[in-house]
């Protein structure tokens, strides 16, 4: 199997799971946070869409990654509902499925730009990070939605 057909496979994967399990979230609960100066539930959903664009970003170029978090998170503050956030996590998810599809084995294998962020790695390696970053994330929204009395499915399908 090629690489980027792995890297492929598991971000689809990481994909259905976040879906799955957060799925369950209604509308209602777009600005729903546990405690105030929390992410809200359409922030988290919007924070892994702008970190898959963070991670394909600083992964492919030279000068590596953007390190200006303030103008990242006010993207993240401003978004205004679950499905605005769905909608950009998908075309986020879509943009770098295309962009992985497309690199040989020998791209996947250069490694990333020297900084403070993985450097030096080859690229391959923020597939693992960008999919234990959804994982973090799906956790959390689901404690969100227990916390609303909602129960999220499983995200392994079970």
């Amino acid at each position: 199997m090629l690489l980027s057909q792995q890297a492929v496979s598991e971000m689809r994967l990481a994909h259905e799971r976040f879906n799955r399990s957060t799925q369950c979230l209604p509308e209602t609960l777009w600005d729903f946070a546990p405690v105030p100066g929390m992410m809200t539930a359409s922030q988290q959903v919007a924070h892994c869409a702008r970190v898959i664009d963070w991670f394909m970003e600083g992964a492919f170029r030279p000068e590596g990654f953007d390190m200006n978090f303030e103008d990242q998170i006010k993207q993240v503050l401003a978004i205004g509902s679950l499905a605005n956030a769905r909608a950009w996590l998908d075309q986020s998810m879509d943009s770098a499925l295309g962009t992985l599809a497309s690199k040989s084995d020998a791209d996947l294998l250069t490694p990333i730009s020297e900084g403070p962020v993985m450097g030096g790695m080859p690229v391959f390696a923020i597939i693992s990070a960008m999919v234990d970053h959804l994982a973090h994330h799906r956790g959390a929204l689901t404690t969100y939605a227990r916390a609303n009395g909602i129960v999220p499915a499983d995200p392994y399908g079970g």
